[in-house]
Formats: C-alpha cells, sequence, structure tokens
C-alpha cells in the first residue's frame, strides 16, 4: 500500500503553496512548520522571508492565511505575534488520516525513495576471550539501526568484525597443540546455553594457562612466537587449530547473542581475519598512489590536524617497519571490500567513542584513495562508556569488568520478580512468568541502553531499568499489555474510526502523536538515533495514559459510536507501540 501522508506534510504543503502565491520569489520555501504548544503547529519561515523580501512580515503572514482554505484539513489559522501562523487542523484530519495509517501493514511508513545499501560494522567479540560490558553497546545500538534501516527500506548488510588474528593466537595454538584435549566437551546433552557456558570455561582456561606458561617458560615462548609465523604463513595445522579456537568462539558468541535476543548470522561474521588477503594489495595501492609514504621503514599516513604530545605529526601506521600489519590495514581493506564486493553506500561502524580518532583518520586515508567520495560515505556511531550507579566505568566489587553474561542473569532475574508480582493478577501460568521475565529484562537492559544518546555514557542501575514508572522499557511494555486486556474486555465491540467525531483534547494529542511516527522513523534513521525512537515512544505511552484516564474506552459506557473510535485509538497506538519496540529489538507481551 501507498504511503500516508502526515498532517505535517499536508499542512506544510498548504502553507508552501500560499506562501508561493503570496511572495512568487519564495517559491519553494520551507515553512518551518513544527508542533506547538499554542495550537497543533506553528510556522516559523515567514518572518526570515519577509525580511529577505523587505515585506512587513505579519502583512505577509496575513495575506498568506487568506490564500489558505480551511474546512476538511485545516480548522483554523491565526496570525501569532510578528508573523507566526498558529494551526489547528480538523478532528477529521485527524481521524480519516490515522484511518488510513491502520488500514496499512506499515502504519503508513513511507520507504525511503534513496535508499541504498548500507553496511553496519557491530557487535564485534574477540575470539577467545570473555564477553563483558563493554560489548553491550555495540550490539544493542547496531541491531536496533540494522531493524530501522531496513524498515525504511535500505538494503543492510551486517558484519560483525571479531578480533580473531593476531600474536596471542600463536600462544593459544602452541598450547592447543601440545595439549590437544583442552577445548573437548564433556557435556553431551546439546544444550546450548551449557555449551556456551563450556565453551568459555575451556577458552578462560586454556588462555590462562597458555599465558603462565609463556611468561615461565622461555623455550615455549619461544615454539609460540614460531607459531604465530606459522598462522601467517597459513601453515595448515596451524589453521586447523586457529580455527577451532574460532569455532569454540563462536559457541560462547552466539549463546551470549542468544541471552540477548539478538540473531547473529554465520555468513555475518567476518573477522579481521577475513580480510588477510586484501593487505598486501591494500599496502600497494596506498603506496603507489602517493595517501601513504615510508617514514622509518614503515608505511604511514599523515595528516596536518593530527599531532602527538610532542607537536609532530601523528602517522595512520598501515604497515609496520617489520613487515607486520596494523589494524589499520585490515580496516582499510574492509572498507575496500564493503564498497567494492557489497556495493555499500554507507558505511555505519557501531564503535567505541574511544576509537574516533582511529576512524577519523581511517576513513581520511580511504577518502584520499577514492575508496570514499561523494557516493559512499562512511560514519563512526561512537557510543559512550557504560557507568555504575557511582558515575564510574562498571565495574565488580573486586574491581574486574562487569561479564556481560552475569549482568543479563541479573537482569532477567530482577524482572521475573517484578512479573510474578503481578501474575496471579493477569492470570499468568509459570511458563508466561519466565518468558515475560526474559522479554521485561532483556528489553529493560536494551531500552536503557537505547534511551539515551548514544554518545553519551549512561549509568546501568537495574532497580530503576525494572521499574514500572519513568522512562523504562516495562512501562513501554505495560502500556501495550494494558491496551490488549482493554481489546479484550470490549468483547464484541470492535475498533472502528469515526472522522465525523468531535475530539477530546487527550484524543487529539494521542492522535497527533500517533500520526508522526512515519516522520519519527525517517528522521531516527537519517541521524542513526535509535534513542528518538525511544523517545517517542515513551511520549506515546504517557499520552495513551493521559487518554485513558479521560476518556472512558469499555467503562464506564461512553456510547457505541464513541467507544468505536476510542478503542481505534487504542488499538493503533498497540500497533505503534509494538512495531515502534520490535524496531529496537524488544519484545511486546500481550499479558503482564
Amino acid at each position: 500500500m501507498a504511503s500516508v501522508p502526515s498532517l505535517a506534510s499536508s499542512v506544510n504543503q498548504r502553507v508552501a503553496d500560499a506562501l508561493a502565491s503570496a511572495l512568487p520569489e519564495a517559491g519553494g520555501a520551507d515553512p518551518l512548520l513544527r508542533r506547538s504548544d499554542r495550537a497543533d503547529f506553528q510556522a516559523n519561515g515567514i518572518l526570515a522571508l519577509a525580511k529577505k523580501a523587505k515585506a512587513n512580515p505579519r502583512e505577509l503572514a496575513t495575506t498568506v492565511v487568506e490564500g489558505i482554505p480551511t474546512g476538511e484539513l485545516i480548522q483554523e489559522i491565526e496570525v501569532s505575534g510578528p508573523g507566526f501562523l498558529n494551526i489547528t487542523v480538523a478532528d477529521r484530519a485527524i481521524i480519516s488520516t490515522l484511518a488510513a495509517r491502520a488500514a496499512d501493514d506499515r502504519l503508513g511508513v513511507p520507504l525511503n525513495a534513496s535508499a541504498g545499501t548500507t553496511v553496519i560494522d557491530y557487535a564485534q567479540p574477540n575470539v577467545a576471550k570473555e564477553m563483558h560490558v563493554g560489548h553491550l553497546r555495540s550490539a544493542v545500538i547496531g541491531a536496533a539501526m540494522v531493524e530501522i534501516l531496513e524498515f525504511t527500506g535500505e538494503k543492510v548488510v551486517r558484519r560483525h568484525h571479531i578480533g580473531d588474528w593476531g600474536t596471542q593466537f600463536g600462544m593459544l595454538i602452541q598450547y592447543l597443540l601440545e595439549h590437544p584435549h583442552e577445548l573437548d566437551h564433556k557435556s553431551g546433552d546439546g544444550d546450548e546455553q551449557a555449551s556456551g557456558e563450556e565453551a568459555m570455561s575451556n577458552l578462560n582456561r586454556l588462555y590462562k594457562a597458555s599465558r603462565a606458561l609463556f611468561d615461565s617458560d622461555e623455550e615455549f615462548k619461544t615454539r609460540a612466537r614460531a607459531r604465530v609465523v606459522d598462522l601467517q604463513a597459513g601453515e595448515p595445522e596451524t589453521l586447523a587449530l586457529w580455527q577451532r579456537f574460532v569455532d569454540e568462539s563462536k559457541i560462547y558468541f552466539y549463546s551470549v547473542f542468544n541471552k540477548l535476543d539478538m540473531d547473529i548470522q554465520d555468513p555475518d561474521v567476518v573477522g579481521e581475519s577475513g580480510y588477510n588477503d586484501m593487505l598486501v594489495e591494500t599496502c600497494k595501492l596506498l603506496e603507489e598512489s602517493g595517501v601513504a609514504v615510508r617514514s622509518n621503514g614503515a608505511l604511514c599516513v599523515f595528516f596536518e590536524d593530527v599531532k602527538g604530545p610532542d607537536g609532530n605529526p601523528t602517522p595512520l601506521i598501515v604497515q609496520k617497519s617489520d613487515g607486520g600489519f596494523g589494524y589499520a590495514a585490515t580496516d582499510l581493506s574492509a572498507i575496500r571490500d564493503r564498497v567494492t564486493n557489497l556495493g555499500a553506500t554507507e558505511l555505519i561502524y557501531v564503535v567505541d567513542a574511544r576509537q574516533s580518532l582511529h576512524f577519523k583518520m581511517v576513513f581520511e586515508t580511504a577518502r584520499r584513495a577514492g575508496w570514499l567520495n561523494d557516493d559512499v560515505k562512511a560514519v563512526q556511531l561512537a557510543f559512550g562508556t557504560v557507568l555504575g550507579k557511582d558515575g564510574k566505568p562498571f565495574k565488580t566489587r573486586e574491581g574486574e569488568t562487569v561479564r556481560l553474561v552475569d549482568l543479563l542473569d541479573e537482569a532477567v532475574e530482577r524482572a521475573t520478580a517484578v512479573v510474578r508480582e503481578k501474575a496471579e493478577k493477569v492470570g499468568l501460568t509459570e511458563a508466561e512468568i519466565v518468558e515475560n521475565g526474559q522479554y521485561v529484562g532483556i528489553g529493560a537492559v536494551k531500552y536503557a541502553d537505547l534511551s539515551t544518546s548514544a554518545a553519551r555514557d549512561y549509568k546501568f542501575d537495574l532497580d530503576q531499568m525494572v521499574s514500572l514508572n519513568g522512562d523504562t522499557s516495562v512501562y513501554l511494555q505495560y502500556a501495550y499489555a494494558r491496551i490488549k486486556s482493554i481489546l479484550r474486555r470490549a468483547g464484541d465491540r470492535k475498533p472502528v474510526a469515526h472522522p465525523e467525531l468531535e475530539l477530546a483534547p487527550a484524543e487529539r494529542a494521542l492522535g497527533l502523536h500517533l500520526d508522526g511516527f512515519g516522520e519519527l522513523i525517517a528522521e531516527a534513521a537519517a541521524e542513526h538515533a535509535p534513542h528518538k525512537v525511544a523517545a517517542y515512544l515513551y511520549q506515546l505511552s504517557s499520552l495513551f495514559t493521559t487518554f485513558y484516564d479521560q476518556c472512558p474506552v469499555v467503562k464506564p459506557d461512553p456510547g457505541q459510536v464513541v467507544g468505536e473510535n476510542r478503542l481505534f485509538l487504542a488499538d493503533l497506538t498497540a500497533r505503534t507501540l509494538a512495531k515502534g519496540m520490535s524496531l529496537l529489538g524488544i519484545r511486546t507481551p500481550e499479558k503482564l
């Protein structure tokens, strides 16, 4: 079905047409329409246009108003102050537009006419290392951006750039070669969670043992270093053992991502090793084009605005003086692959803000080389740090980094207790309590992350996250479940739009907010801002609460036609909440 023009866009067009008629030289000018407390919308653009045309702004505004018909779309329009337009839309227009949205599976949200191919690099754990709280934000923010962009019609390619290469693998492989059964699984029950925990336990034990031997035994250290050379040369036995580490780590990764209710597909996992075959050519292309130069034997790219503490330029080192390759060579090769082979028109890197300088230098190098240009852009969706309640980086009492799996388990445990408190009242079975506890706990963790602008740090406070009050996912999930309960209680009475009705203030406020969903999604996609979706949904839930308090839906009986219209508003609110929450990767239980 075709997308439904929002009330804002329809009103904007009417004002723009009248403005072009009153002031022909302003044809195509933006009336700067905004939501307003004084009316439904306010047009603020006339002031600047009048100044430019040396016209009286209030007179121009009055002429514009005379050219705008009132009736089906606009109920009234008045000139305010020095030339602002306060516009109130007709009740009929609100319900008619919402009815068109309700008739569409996409809720009338348009597809992006200029959609392209975006490669999103997110959820990047390291092989043979435990996932900790620092891995949370990349996974959650990246997964939400995938959903939001796909919903706008973008072709999205997921990439999980796992750390699966480097000198530490020499130590690990050599130890495994000498202790061949260290990665064997003892549990044969096929339980994914058990095998995930076992995989990590094996990897942890092996890492600690190999590190202890590496630090204490010079002969082992020599053998381990030689093994790195074998790995880089592609020696078959060494590669086979390296692959075992990768496979074992994936068992663990996938068990954690499964807890996070995230779908990570094996073909999308392309680690550092995936670009090994491109590194030499990448260096050759950069050197031959003059983008990179040799400095003390290393291949470097210099920048005017990047200097070290001594005031001298700090280069991006693509190849070290000993011939080894750093992260830059891999990242630049990945850009080449994503642009050339995957046809990307945009690259999004969901990476910690502390790596901003590295990516700034990598992107600028790729631009100089011609791999990025006006048609292909790259952005870092940089995120801040997860803090404890004390405002310091989140650690255990012992000062250790918090394991991600422990954090998720505790969130589910707390949420299950909250769900259990109300379970009897809504008639939940034990299985539903457990399932909803998962949805609420994981939803709470995701929402706390996504309701904060990615660039900002945020405090991880589980008590607050699973609270039924305030800006939490549980508040939104309860709003959805409450609407579902209302619809069930309505019995035979069905949601039906009645444009002929006069609307109460709370109905109008809810309706106008519902109508803004499509524009909100377009904005969140363009700005890579999932927190804007969270903010919209929280406001939607708050507006519904006010509507429900002020406008009887089922009891006391508001009358058939009024009741049907209010059920219609409630039903569309539930559908919008469910769609918005799904874009954030959060489930909406029917009963809670």
